[in-house]
């Protein structure tokens, strides 16, 4: 990727870091922390940690993708910590854009594989690439440290120096995740597109919205 732009700065309608969520959001988390890499590392556990994995609540109304709702919501899934990850480093100043690329994941739930109509490979998974120290480093802060000690994986670790992506392997050694497709880094989500891959990829029950969902989302 070449080096950032002013638009690596600037709000979009989904990643808008001006907005009054984001920005509490932001220097809640960041608070005392003047360097970027450590204002970027808190962020990072911040969206991971605080934002619990829940891939049940996938929706096609474009407001639920903003970043000042992610802000405020218990539970998202890939994209939208996504988004919210992105929009927040642009508010502590730090250059950032939204990435994406299929995976696929061999771990996979039952309860998650029918709801993708038995596919496994997951479209559009959702990452932020953050420009610290003269670099683009990758990040995705999609699971959460307690839904990884659930399944025997480590929680992803960002320093803010190498990318922070999705293990290979789990704590047993057998194969976890793999990327199989990157889809390159935009200023803002490309919605139609994603929804309209995943219109082509899964059943349209993957949008049913109104399923009970929580902290016991995934493993239910």
């Amino acid at each position: 990727m070449s080096g950032p732009t002013d638009e690596d700065l600037a709000p979009g309608w989904f990643t808008d870091s001006g907005s009054a969520p984001v920005r509490a959001f932001t220097e809640r988390v960041t608070a005392g922390r003047a360097d970027p890499v450590a204002r970027a590392v808190a962020l990072f556990d911040a969206v991971r940690d605080e934002i619990w994995y829940d891939p049940f609540c996938v929706v096609t109304d474009p407001a639920a993708f903003r970043a000042s709702r992610v802000a405020e919501q218990p539970n998202n899934w890939c994209v939208p910590k996504a988004v919210l990850l992105t929009a927040a480093a642009r508010a502590a100043g730090i250059p950032a854009r939204l990435g994406f690329a299929d995976v696929r994941n061999h771990l996979n739930t039952p309860r998650l594989r029918a709801r993708m109509g038995g596919a496994d490979l997951f479209v559009w998974h959702g990452y932020t690439a953050l420009w610290l120290d003269g670099q683009w480093v990758k990040a995705t802060p999609a699971f959460n440290a307690e839904l990884c000690a659930r399944f025997g994986v480590d929680p992803i670790a960002f320093d803010g120096r190498t990318d922070a992506l999705m293990h290979a392997y789990d704590g047993a050694g057998e194969r976890y995740m793999s990327y199989e497709h990157d889809r390159g880094t935009f200023h803002d989500l490309p919605l139609d597109d994603v929804v309209g891959t995943f219109r082509e990829h899964y059943p349209e029950g993957m949008f049913q919205g109104g399923e009970p969902s929580g902290r016991d989302a995934f493993t239910r």
